[in-house]
């Protein structure tokens, strides 16, 4: 897999707000947030996107930090959208796949 900028931030080698990080998972919140709440979860195994995962346990264990990530940013009662955008037409922009936590104000749908 090519390298990444998320490659480099699980080296810290460029610098990013953490809030979780465990052996297997790192989150971080996004540079260019969308709400209130925007942070980023990744696995530190890189994996290019969900298209080519092959773990359901890890893929699993993504969602299950995302949840964690959103008691722990206090955004688990008012509600909380989780993406995970897809290759080029799914709107990915860093090919590592990773989870958007996305709370803190109400979310529409379709988003937009």
């Amino acid at each position: 897999m090519a390298e990444t900028i998320f490659s480099r931030i699980i080296r810290r080698e460029i610098p990013a707000s953490i809030v979780y990080e465990d052996e297997h998972y790192l989150a971080f919140r996004d540079i260019a947030p969308q709400a209130p709440v925007h942070v980023l979860v990744i696995p530190k195994e890189p994996v290019r996107s969900l298209a080519e995962a092959t773990d359901a346990s890890a893929v699993g264990g993504l969602l299950l930090v995302a949840a964690a990530v959103a008691r722990q940013e206090g955004i688990e009662e008012s509600g909380y959208r989780v993406v995970l955008n897809t290759n080029g037409d799914g709107g990915q922009t860093v090919f590592h796949l990773h989870a958007h936590v996305l709370g803190g104000r109400p979310l529409h749908w379709p988003p937009g």
